[in-house]
């Protein structure tokens, strides 16, 4: 094994998630498949943020509870350090249960509401046999409380009685009771306030650099996934389109949709916003029940050319440095 393949947590490889649909009487026919996912490739390194964005229903999700086994994939091969993960066994599952933890987007929904705090970020501990009696379960969570910039003393409390800032540092401190070594942030400050936000994202990278964390941060919020990523791939309709480090991909992006994306983040410098290039994405997302042939984002680029309607372009470098886009365009 390779230097660079041994500093490689998380791998990826033509992975695919499909849903079927069924109708007709009493449901029993199948119609076609969702394509969630359509093999989909990447890797994050150890300590690293790979930031995965792209609209609503693009299959960003799906590729997150895929990695936590969630859903199982229809194909491909997921790795966890060196690992094959794909299809589990139930011992194995629950052994990779400490290893890989999720933060969900509702800091509410995801919280038991009949639990007390308490109960909620210990409820972990208790299961892997993680503590040994009262005193040692509370001391735990106390210092996990601590941790996330909550009051232990707060710990008897309920989830209704917090803000949602508050909750989702209990999501967290629920998230880091195992101790594990990768996160996948499936969106968790796009229901808190921008300046909520902000907090959340700087704790999130002071626990990074503390525990030695890897994320997959998911998130739809280009402004956010700059702040925290080391590398940033974009998702469109169930395709990774562009895989690239944050400098490069938001100083030279090179897929139109990439470029679409930046153009719609607004720039609070009048002068910069007016002289910036205006790149606009036409029409709506296409089914995934039924995609378009060819590239799936021709339908809505505005530099599609005729290879475009009749071949799926594949994930190629770009540059040296580690920049890979899939377009024939570029």
């Amino acid at each position: 094994m390779s230097d660079k393949e041994k500093n490689i947590l998380l791998e990826v490889k033509a992975v695919s998630k499909f849903f079927p649909v069924h109708g007709g009487f009493i449901f029993k026919r199948k119609l076609g498949d969702i394509k969630a996912v359509d093999r989909v490739s990447f890797h994050i390194k150890k300590g690293e943020t790979l930031g995965l964005v792209g609209e609503s229903g693009c299959g960003k999700t799906t590729t997150g509870r895929l990695i936590l086994n969630l859903e199982e994939a229809s194909h491909g091969i997921i790795t966890f350090d060196g690992k094959d993960i794909t299809h589990p066994g139930k011992k194995e599952n629950r052994a990779l249960k400490k290893e890989m933890q999720v933060i969900f987007q509702d800091p509410f929904g995801s919280l038991n509401p009949r639990m007390t705090v308490r109960e909620i970020v210990g409820q972990p501990l208790i299961i892997h046999h993680m503590t040994t009696g009262k005193a040692e379960f509370k001391q735990k969570v106390d210092h996990l409380l601590e941790i996330v910039g909550l009051n232990p003393g707060m710990a008897d409390r309920y989830p209704h009685e917090f803000s949602g800032g508050q909750r989702q540092r209990i999501g967290i401190a629920r998230a880091l009771s195992l101790k594990p070594r990768f996160i996948v942030c499936d969106e968790p400050v796009s229901a808190l306030d921008v300046s909520i936000q902000a907090q959340i994202i700087n704790l999130l990278e002071q626990l990074q650099e503390d525990f030695g964390l890897t994320y997959l941060f998911i998130a739809h919020d280009l402004a956010v996934v700059r702040h925290i990523s080391d590398r940033i791939a974009v998702m469109y309709l169930g395709n990774i389109v562009e895989v690239a480090s944050r400098a490069d991909l938001y100083n030279h992006p090179c897929h139109p949709y990439t470029r679409g994306l930046l153009s719609a983040v607004p720039i609070p410098d009048p002068e910069v916003e007016a002289k910036r290039e205006q790149f606009v994405i036409q029409g709506e997302v296409p089914s995934l029940m039924n995609p378009p042939d060819g590239c799936k984002f021709h339908p809505r680029c505005p530099r599609a050319i005729p290879i475009c309607y009749e071949q799926s372009p594949s994930l190629l470098q770009q540059t040296d440095a580690g920049h890979w886009a899939a377009c024939h365009n570029i």
